[in-house]
């Protein structure tokens, strides 16, 4: 029967990578794809509101000048037009010269806000009128026009056009980036954070720390206070709880001892059929081994993890059994490996699954439990495997043989136990970590698989020092 925890590690890593997407992240890329987009309507919005108007409105100051100074000219003689012209490049930076047929020039269509004042210039000042950003290698804005059958250029400033270039359009663009990426992880941080102490608080209490971790019960927001009171009554309800159980089952195994042990004295001293005696020796015998299953199923959920051998473990647990008739026990497991558990837990684990397979496992062909005990490292894990002949259980109650005070067999009347073996088991080997599984295949036999964090061997290097 192959293990089924052989591929359990390789199929969390998967449903991790598939699935590790974390609440963080998720309302973070939420929120600054709800920015970019403001952001990129906000820019859509600005070239519709302003940057056509700011175009227009450009387009009509240019030409009003040309117009003006069109006019100007016209109406003046020589000697004034001489003095026109000196004027407005002294006073108005604007520069009159005389157009040549060989002049080169570049229309000034560098960008858009540019084409489209271009455009704008030219249905003002009718056909004929050229736009150039460099004549005969000079930089400017160049208007060309005509007085009458003369034709000129117009020279202006520049800085009259007013453009948003390349590089502040950059600068913007990453600062509404930058300011909207903080401004996402300072909102999804403050939404998460009260969710992200409720998910820690949740594991502590489920690994039975009541106390280590409570809420806060006077935040500010009233959902989260609500939702931080409700869980610390919860969580100190829990710990009333399970205290008042082990309480009870300490307080029954205590009151059942008593009696018993009275029981055990005067059956040896006032019985006088020894067979009779036996028998009641042993039924005594059997109560307190179910008080003692009691206790092991109420104990704390304290353990204290360290590097542990397994075999030695194992040897230890099969060391009382190894030699009796209704039993043979083979064990395969390197005795080097080691695994991260408490020793004693980890023993009570291995007793119980010993002791469930000396019971139930028992080939029916020899009436002797075969029972094999196999370890091997996997990855960062060990897997163990305890596994008899016998005759098995059905699939069906695989998944109830773990809940308490459940049994296979219900018709098995010789059966001792109470129905807490396995779920002791299944118990502390969650509480260590672990993780458990059970596989049978009716007629031929029933397997326990333990998956337990391996315990690496650490590295000790030699230092070797030279003396002066």
């Amino acid at each position: 029967m192959p293990s089924p925890l052989e591929g359990m590690a390789q199929a969390r890593r998967h449903l991790g990578i598939k699935l590790g997407l974390s609440l963080f992240w998720r309302t973070f890329f939420l929120l600054a794809l709800l920015l970019f987009g403001c952001t990129f309507a906000w820019l859509q919005s600005f070239r519709a509101l302003e940057y056509e108007p700011r175009a227009i409105q450009t387009a009509h100051q240019i030409a009003s000048l040309v117009n003006l100074t069109r006019a100007a000219l016209v109406y003046s003689d020589a000697i004034t037009r001489v003095s026109l012209i000196k004027t407005l490049a002294d006073q108005e930076g604007v520069r009159i010269l005389p157009r040549e047929p060989n002049d080169r020039f570049e229309p000034y269509t560098s960008g858009t806000l540019d084409q489209r004042v271009t455009e704008e210039l030219i249905d003002q000042l009718g056909e004929g009128t050229t736009v150039a950003s460099r004549v005969n290698d000079e930089p400017g804005l160049w208007i060309g026009f005509t007085i009458e059958s003369d034709t000129y250029w117009l020279l202006l400033d520049p800085t009259r056009f007013s453009r948003v270039g390349g590089r502040t359009w950059l600068v913007w663009l990453i600062t509404a980036i930058t300011l909207s990426l903080a401004g996402a992880a300072l909102i999804t941080r403050f939404i998460n954070r009260p969710l992200k102490q409720l998910s820690r608080a949740t594991l502590q209490v489920r690994e039975g720390e009541y106390e280590a971790h409570r809420l806060d019960e006077r935040a500010r927001t009233n959902e989260i206070r609500a939702v931080n009171i409700g869980f610390n009554r919860m969580a100190d309800q829990l710990a009333k709880i399970e205290q008042d159980r082990a309480i009870m089952l300490a307080g029954i195994s205590h009151d059942l001892r008593t009696p018993l042990a009275r029981l055990r004295l005067e059956t040896e001293m006032s019985v006088a059929d020894e067979d009779a005696r036996e028998h009641m020796a042993a039924d005594i015998a059997q109560l307190d081994a179910i008080i003692d299953k009691f206790l092991d199923y109420a104990r704390p959920d304290h353990v204290d993890f360290r590097p542990v051998l397994l075999r030695d473990v194992i040897d230890a647990c099969t060391y009382a059994v190894q030699d009796h008739d209704d039993m043979q026990i083979k064990v395969d497991v390197p005795p080097d490996l080691r695994v991260m558990a408490d020793e004693v837990e980890l023993q009570r684990v291995i007793s119980n699954l010993v002791e469930n397979a000396r019971r139930y496992g028992r080939t029916p062909a020899t009436g002797v439990a075969d029972v094999t005990i196999q370890a091997q490292a996997h990855d960062e894990a060990v897997l163990i495997k305890v596994r008899d002949h016998g005759a098995g259980v059905a699939p069906a109650i695989l998944s109830q043989l773990t809940k308490p005070f459940f049994r296979g067999d219900t018709a098995r009347t010789s059966a001792a136990g109470a129905g807490l073996g396995l779920s002791i088991v299944a118990k502390n080997i969650e509480r260590m970590g672990g993780t458990f599984a059970l596989t049978s295949t009716p007629g031929r036999g029933f397997a326990a698989h333990i998956r337990m964090p391996r315990a690496m061997p650490s590295k000790s290097l030699g230092l070797h020092g030279k003396k002066s």
